[in-house]
């Protein structure tokens, strides 16, 4: 069994590295102060590779697997998780795409992915009124001779009012119930009647745009469908268990980050006569956030591994997601911690920290949700 990532592995964590603490970690408070989209950032992370790690070279992407691609995503994170959410959900695009859509499709709309052209993809599939219930959706596409027409509206989109490329889910047919009869389709951001809607003023991840996707008579080319007809929900499932990967990886990046200005505080940190790290109090509590996250970072690369071999990892990846969330809100909570009153002030990055990990339990399935994909997978063997 092999814990440490292979010699390519480790030359594209340590690329990343050196770019996100060069490029991003500078300016991810300007950032968040001013929620500003990074998209020249990621036009140089296309250039990098980065924004098709799991797509064939034949379409544009790299193709160096699902656990260089979370090392990556920990990377940047690391300097700025707003950054690596959209890397997160523009890789997952191009991977739904490159593997559902009609051959012409996908080289029409992969290329511009992993170039940096769309400069990011979009997931639609949230809705006001469907959250951890997707198939509960409400959108609907009409077949209208070579065409859809698509009607709805989708809720907390990252990146849509950036991305060339949106994957959406939409109720194909309207007597069928719950997830019967949800299909998808790749929309590009030119569609006529796709219209951007609210954009939300978030708690954390300020550097990523999320909004409110509306859709008016939207006509998009019948081969723009994905997959078999009805059969949407089963590929949204498949995609949010590599998304699950991807949102592990970047809550261990955000815990990383905590931990390291942790240390770094606690070491320069000085009170009655000596550092704070000579307390015991400290210590346990940077020894129990460095095993934690070196817990989660395993978990993750269980996953990674699976999936990247073709085998099924669905509850790995729910578990992966639901311990390292979990931790790195934990870690992030101890920093502040650490820091005393210095943690809850703008002036030190773990307060930043806190509130861009706080959604990581939340979005691409919650915590809720993991325990119930992992309890079905247990009673399941049971039975």
């Amino acid at each position: 069994m092999h814990f440490e990532l292979d010699e390519q592995q480790t030359m594209i964590r340590d690329m990343v590295r050196d770019y996100a603490r060069a490029e991003l970690a500078p300016k991810a408070k300007w950032r968040d102060e001013t929620s500003a989209f990074p998209e020249a950032e990621y036009r140089k992370m296309a250039e990098l590779g980065l924004l098709g790690m799991n797509i064939s070279e034949e379409l544009g992407g790299s193709a160096v697997g699902v656990v260089a691609y979370s090392a990556a995503v920990t990377e940047i994170a690391r300097a700025d998780a707003s950054v690596a959410v959209g890397m997160s959900v523009t890789n997952m695009v191009a991977e739904i795409v490159a593997a559902f859509a009609e051959p012409q499709v996908a080289r029409r709309y992969v290329p511009t992915i992993t170039s940096g052209e769309a400069v990011a993809g979009a997931f639609a599939l949230t809705e006001p009124s469907s959250g951890s219930d997707a198939g509960s959706l409400r959108t609907t596409a009409v077949r209208d001779g070579d065409h859809w027409v698509l009607n709805g509206v989708k809720q907390f989109i990252s990146s849509a009012d950036h991305a060339g490329v949106l994957v959406v889910w939409a109720r194909t047919a309207r007597e069928a119930k719950g997830t019967m009869g949800v299909s998808a389709f790749v929309v590009p951001k030119d569609a006529p009647g796709l219209v951007l809607g609210k954009k939300e003023d978030k708690m954390g991840l300020r550097g990523s745009s999320t909004l409110e996707v509306v859709f008016e008579d939207c006509r998009i080319p019948a081969d723009h469908l994905l997959g078999e007809e009805g059969r949407g929900f089963r590929i949204a499932m498949a995609a949010l268990d590599g998304g699950r990967i991807g949102v592990a990886s970047q809550a261990l990046g955000i815990g990383l980050a905590a931990l390291d200005e942790a240390r770094d505080y606690a070491l320069q940190r000085r009170q009655f006569g000596r550092p704070i790290a000579d307390f015991q109090a400290i210590q346990w509590k940077l020894a129990d956030m460095a095993t934690e996250l070196d817990a989660a970072r395993l978990l993750i690369m269980q996953a990674a591994w699976l999936k990247e071999h073709k085998q099924p990892f669905t509850r790995q990846a729910s578990m992966a997601k639901l311990f390292t969330t979990e931790t790195a809100n934990r870690v992030c909570g101890e920093a502040i911690q650490i820091h005393g009153g210095y943690g809850y002030v703008k002036e030190y990055p773990v307060e930043r920290y806190y509130r861009d990990v706080r959604v990581t339990t939340i979005y691409e399935g919650t915590s809720e949700v993991q325990r119930m994909v992992i309890a079905r997978h247990a009673l399941g063997e049971r039975g």
